[in-house]
């Protein structure tokens, strides 16, 4: 009994000993196979890998953990016969860092820059961008990149160098009229309508001379829009531009259309041509709520006693844009008493705006700079005497006080000979549009879509804000 567990122990150690000399043996064949295989199938794995997609901030060093996580040489990823390799853009990106990041062969870049007409094409690169690469070991055969939303890149590598040619890829302007009634806010009704917030802030700034959207706008007030989307093959893209538009605030209708005049400037007027746009903005900052408005008999917060209130007060967030409310010129710009830091701009004929508690100014703004109408001048803050974050906001016609909110706004002298004439035209069937919003006995909301004319929305509106 005793030398059975001896014989055991014995055969044990022999099965140890044959395997450690077994083992060389066995990596050696090993070794031999993969080479064999790797003689014989000289594509195998690296053509089965596929390429890289680079991604914003995605430099060498991540493309070489990527590699090594999936156990792939990165030259075998970048440069495999026959990739095709698509590129987004990322900050700072230029085209030969990205060829030197991906191993291509910059002096086919070069040749590419060489050809005519392509080069602005080609350098100006945006974050989030895409190029899509073709290339065989390293040398590109084919470049494409959307230059923009109607055009596409191609550049081709033929017989004696590289061809290139711009692919027009056109988009589809379509008209949709949307109508809603307000419950409760503007963007509540035009999410119920079908409307992006984008067109309602669209709507609003065509209206912002003559209604306060802080303080005007209130439930049982309806509006119609008639506004451009913009499909490609089929497929909405974006909305575009308000055509024209109609709202009823407490009681009183207001209605723009869109005009493009011979100078190829876009602007809003009635429907018998006088001018939307006035010498100044109702309110100077987009969506607040008015926490005090002009009252000359006002309890003051801070002081507690009566003092006239010579302005209106915007409660807002802290670092809510604050926007010149006219054309004008800087007169003050600092530290001013209780109104902390404020800004005070000269309009002309006597005309002075104040904008005061701001947390900063805007860049580059000093005494004496020309600003324009809803151009960003501060943010809003709670500098000086202020029990909150809010804008103060005075209008000053020869240094006495008015109520911004009720003043009288001069506005743009209206259209008048041939341009009105070519404005009444375009704009009599748009106001037809405007009156496919539902009567008082019919749904909320109604919503319909008409087919594009030709000619309309042929130049984009300037931003205002």
């Amino acid at each position: 009994m005793r030398r059975e567990p001896l014989t055991i122990r014995r055969i044990a150690h022999q099965v140890r000993i044959f395997g450690r000399r077994l083992a060389p043996i066995a990596a050696a064949a090993s070794a031999a196979l993969l080479i064999w295989h790797a003689a014989h199938d000289p594509t195998g794995s690296a053509d089965m890998v596929p390429a890289p997609l680079v991604y914003p901030g995605a430099g060498p060093a991540a493309g070489t953990a990527a590699a090594a996580t999936h156990g792939v040489p990165v030259a075998v990823q970048q440069a495999g016969l026959g990739s095709t390799i698509d590129v987004v853009v990322g900050r700072n990106d230029t085209l030969d860092r990205i060829f030197r990041r991906l191993a291509l062969d910059t002096t086919d870049l070069a040749q590419i820059r060489e050809l005519p007409g392509i080069r602005q094409s080609l350098d100006f690169l945006k974050p989030g961008d895409s190029i899509r690469l073709r290339h065989r070991a390293g040398e590109v055969n084919e470049l494409t990149r959307k230059v923009s939303e109607t055009q596409t890149l191609k550049v081709v590598r033929n017989g004696t160098g590289f061809e290139a040619r711009l692919i027009e890829d056109p988009v589809e302007t379509r008209i949709r009229v949307a109508s809603a009634t307000i419950d409760s806010s503007l963007f509540g009704a035009a999410e119920s309508a079908g409307m992006s917030d984008t067109v309602a802030l669209k709507l609003a700034n065509v209206f912002a001379w003559d209604i306060d959207f802080v303080l005007d706008v209130r439930p049982g007030d309806r509006f119609t829009v008639v506004y451009q989307q913009i499909y490609q093959h089929g497929k909405y893209l974006r909305d575009g531009d308000v055509l024209a538009a109609s709202f009823v605030n407490d009681g009183e209708t207001y209605q723009a259309v869109r005009f493009v005049n011979a100078d190829g400037v876009a602007g809003y007027y009635t429907p018998d041509g006088k001018p939307m746009r006035k010498a100044f903005l109702r309110a100077p900052l987009d969506f607040t709520r008015v926490s005090s408005a002009f009252n000359p008999h006002r309890m003051n917060p801070v002081l507690h006693r009566v003092l006239a209130h010579t302005g209106t007060d915007y409660a807002a967030p802290m670092g809510t844009p604050v926007h010149a409310s006219g054309d004008g010129r800087v007169l003050f710009e600092g530290r001013k008493g209780g109104y902390g830091n404020a800004i005070i701009l000269a309009h002309g004929h006597g005309i002075t705006t104040l904008y005061g508690h701001l947390s900063r100014f805007a860049r580059h703004l000093h005494d004496g700079e020309r600003v324009a109408q809803g151009q960003v001048i501060g943010y809003v803050g709670m500098t000086g005497r202020a029990t909150g974050p809010h804008l103060h906001y005075e209008y000053r016609v020869d240094g006495v006080y008015r109520n911004p909110q009720t003043v009288h706004l001069p506005g743009a002298p209206p259209l008048r000979g041939a341009e009105l004439r070519a404005f009444l035209a375009a704009a009599a069937p748009l106001v037809a549009d405007l009156r496919t919003e539902p009567g008082a006995n019919a749904p909320r909301t109604a919503a319909i879509v008409v087919p594009a004319r030709p000619g309309l929305g042929a130049a984009p509106t300037a931003p205002r804000r």
